[in-house]
Order: structure tokens, then C-alpha cells, then sequence
């Protein structure tokens, strides 16, 4: 059997690639530091795909550590990871200057150091193989400027970089590189009633993690080397691709942007 490995599977989009993935054979390999919920989403995937082989590993993947324990427990259970998703994020909505450094550290462990440390120790197995996919779950800030989340859209910008120069590397093994770059998905995240997420869903603002993730691993299975779920948010990515950011000074001038922007 081939393996799933995926970050930050313990719930969200990491949870709904567990699923997807769990409904196409590969068994699963759950890696989050949330223990009980690790347990938890375990028994989802088992109980909505019969049979299904799910493990879990509880990782901070903000350690400098945790990528090569992670592989190491892989190795030692003398599993073959197919395909490598590198999910784990954290999102906190507050300017560069009212962000602890600890804060900083985190976001910068988390969104770039762990996913170079992890994808090099997997990649290097997947091209002795010849065969392989990696998804790299970036962002859509990470094609714009956007202020309240500069770090955030930084390491994800980061990411943009790495995994188009990584697709390169390594489409000579036989390996996919998918970059995907979701808009707003409807997940806990967004504290809406369930009426504004409705009307967000029916206007394609936002979507459900269950179609970006769908949308996701068929661009992953195909190799492309971008993937930017929804129609709105492909929209919002060309005009940011051709527009000059100075074009986003009037916008935050606007007085409901400035209450934004003072609060955060």
C-alpha cells in the first residue's frame, strides 16, 4: 500500500485531504501536535472509508526536530510515502509591528523551514523511485500585498517561490510539484454566521474545503505545476498579477479599511 502523508491533517483542509485521499486507497499519515485531535480525525477517515490504514504523528512542526522525527517514524514503520502534502499553517491577523518575535518565529518555522526540511528528506526517496507527488498548500496573498498579515503573505510568498524552483528540480525524477493557492475557504477560521457564509459560497467569495481540496489533488495527480481553486480567486490573482500595488493605497485609505487596520 502507498502512503498520504499530510500536515496539519488533524482537522480543516488537512482533514478533507486525509478523506479524499483515504476514498483513493493510499492510507494515511496524520501529522499534527494536537494528540486528541490526531485521535479524533483517525477515527473519522477509518470510519468513512472501511478498511482504511490510518496513523498519526504527533509533531510541533515549529521544532527544529520534528521534520526528521517525522521521517525517521516512517522509516521505522517501513512505509512508502506517494504523495506528501505539506498543509500545517497558522494565520494571525496583526500588523508586523504588534506581532511577538515568538509569534514571527513560529510563522516562519511552521510556513518555511518544516516544509524544506520534510520535502528534502521525502523528495530524495521519491526520486530514487522515480515516482511521486508533492502539494504545497501556499496562499493567495502570497501574490499580493497585504497588509495585516505582511508575515503571513510573506512565508507564503516564500513558498511560491520554493515549490515553482522545486517543481523544476525535480520533474526530471518522474515527481509532481503542485503549488495551490486557496482564496477564503469556509472553515473555523472565519467567524460568520452560517447565513454570510451562504451568501459568500452562492457569490464564489468563498468555498468549501471539500471542493478546494477536490480541485487540489486533481491538479496534483496531473502535475501542474499551479493550482488556484475557485473562479473568484483566480480572478483576484490576475488583477493583483497586473495591477501595480500602489494601486492598493486609495483602497486603504477608504475609513472602513482604517478601522481595520487600527484594530489589528
Amino acid at each position: 500500500m502507498k502512503y498520504a502523508l499530510i500536515t496539519g491533517a488533524s482537522s480543516g483542509m488537512g482533514l478533507h485531504y486525509a478523506l479524499q485521499l483515504a476514498q483513493k486507497g493510499y492510507g494515511i499519515i496524520i501529522v499534527s501536535n494536537r494528540h486528541d485531535d490526531n485521535i479524533i480525525a483517525m477515527d473519522k477517515v477509518r470510519n468513512a472509508v472501511s478498511g482504511s490504514d490510518v496513523r498519526i504523528i504527533d509533531a510541533d512542526l515549529t521544532s527544529v526536530y520534528a521534520p526528521e522525527f517525522i521521517y525517521d517514524t516512517v522509516k521505522k514503520w517501513n512505509l512508502e510515502v506517494d504523495v506528501l502534502i505539506s498543509n500545517a499553517g497558522i494565520l494571525l491577523f496583526s500588523t508586523l509591528i504588534k506581532t511577538s518575535a515568538a509569534n514571527l518565529e513560529r510563522i516562519i518555522a511552521l510556513h518555511c523551514l518544516a516544509p524544506l526540511k520534510l520535502i528534502r528528506l521525502f523528495a530524495e526517496d521519491m526520486a530514487t523511485r522515480r515516482h511521486g507527488y508533492i502539494l504545497i498548500v501556499s496562499s493567495a496573498p502570497a501574490w499580493m500585498p497585504y497588509p495585516t498579515i505582511s508575515h503571513y503573505a510573506a512565508t507564503k510568498a516564500f513558498l511560491k517561490s520554493f515549490a515553482r524552483s522545486l517543481w523544476f528540480e525535480m520533474r526530471r525524477y518522474g515527481v509532481g510539484v503542485t503549488t495551490v493557492y486557496p482564496g477564503a475557504v469556509d472553515t473555523p477560521l472565519y467567524e460568520l454566521s452560517q447565513k454570510k457564509r451562504n451568501i459568500l459560497r452562492k457569490l464564489g467569495v468563498m468555498q468549501s474545503p471539500e471542493e478546494t481540496v477536490s480541485t487540489a489533488l486533481k491538479c496534483m495527480f496531473r502535475k501542474r505545476h499551479k493550482c488556484i481553486p475557485g473562479t473568484f480567486t483566480k480572478i483576484i490573482v490576475l488583477l493583483c498579477s497586473v495591477t501595480p500595488s500602489i494601486m492598493l493605497l486609495p483602497i486603504l485609505n477608504l475609513p472602513a479599511i482604517k478601522k481595520i487596520m487600527d484594530k489589528v
